[in-house]
């Protein structure tokens, strides 16, 4: 469960940032311009090679996973979100202006609704890395509960292979239904 729970937080977190941060960089071309060297800096940085760096800045808890979590599951939804908007019809953008949409309108109204459809991919490729991180920050900073201390425990015991298949098993299950209820939520949201 505190795996679980981890990855639903970052999952939201990752949300929060991630979609408001694509509607800008997507939609006014200064803001990503100035921004891309620092974005192409930080996303190919493995969330994994972060773990001894977050251990000194955030200790041991758990937000520590969640951070790192947050980290890895960000670039998904920032660049599905941003590439949604790029593929914005400009016809239904000239449309809505027509109709004395203003620019935060025609965002809201017309830009996002168009971008669903990326956003709720990025999402789902963000839940099952999130989780993947999740389980290995677990493994190797040394957790005191979750999946991966869980299957850390199980590993250091003699015999206890079992146990540490069954961990890999109810991770393979998490990120299942993670995919599954994600893609649920795109039907309904987006059935078109």
């Amino acid at each position: 469960m505190a795996t679980v729970l981890a990855v639903l937080i970052a999952i939201g977190i990752a949300i929060a940032i991630a979609v408001p941060s694509g509607l800008v960089l997507g939609s006014v071309p200064a803001v990503r311009h100035a921004t891309r060297a620092v974005i192409e800096f930080l996303r190919p940085i493995p969330s994994v090679a972060l773990i001894p760096l977050a251990l000194v800045m955030l200790g041991f808890g758990p937000e520590t996973k969640i951070t790192l979590a947050v980290y890895a599951a960000l670039w998904p939804i920032l660049f599905n979100t941003i590439y949604a908007l790029d593929e914005l019809d400009p016809l239904l953008v000239e449309t809505s202006r027509v109709f004395g949409t203003g620019r935060v309108g025609v965002l809201f109204r017309v830009a996002l609704p168009s971008a669903l459809p990326f956003v709720l991919t990025g999402i789902r490729l963000a839940a099952t890395t999130a989780l993947i991180v999740l389980v290995s920050v677990e493994l190797m900073a040394g957790a005191d509960i979750g999946l991966g201390y869980f299957i850390m425990e199980a590993r250091s015991g003699p015999g206890r292979m079992d146990q540490v298949l069954v961990g890999t098993v109810v991770a393979g299950v998490i990120g299942v239904l993670l995919n599954n209820g994600l893609e649920r939520v795109r039907r309904r949201w987006v059935a078109w």
